[in-house]
């Protein structure tokens, strides 16, 4: 795998990384609206009581942040895969990670209500 980029490695269409970084995109602008509440795995489930303990318009906005650092890095890539390393995957694959941590714990925290 030595020498290979992104390109090489690939073995989709072009086109389809770039209608993923479009929805990807017009998703994160919803969630960084405060709508799309809907969208967050896990809320949307909540008993009605559970859901009054957060700032729902903050735990958007706070997803919506992180999907719109994961969509700037899809679209990094999808721009720069002939010149990208194969290993760049893995830095993606952590990124992804780390920023599904930070919300997790953004999400408990700065999106708690104080006065509960």
């Amino acid at each position: 795998m030595k020498g290979k980029t992104l390109a090489d490695v690939s073995t989709g269409p072009d086109w389809l990384l770039y209608v993923m970084v479009a929805l990807f995109a017009a998703l994160s602008l919803l969630l960084m609206a405060g709508k799309g509440a809907w969208l967050i795995a896990g809320y949307n489930t909540a008993s009605e009581k559970e859901k009054q303990t957060y700032n729902e318009k903050r735990l958007c906005r706070v997803v919506g942040g992180g999907m719109a650092v994961l969509t700037a890095a899809l679209l990094f890539m999808a721009i720069f895969e002939d010149a990208l390393p194969a290993s760049f995957s893995i830095v993606f694959g952590t990124l992804t990670i780390v920023v599904c941590i930070v919300i997790i714990v953004l999400g408990n925290t700065v999106c708690r209500k104080k006065d509960r």
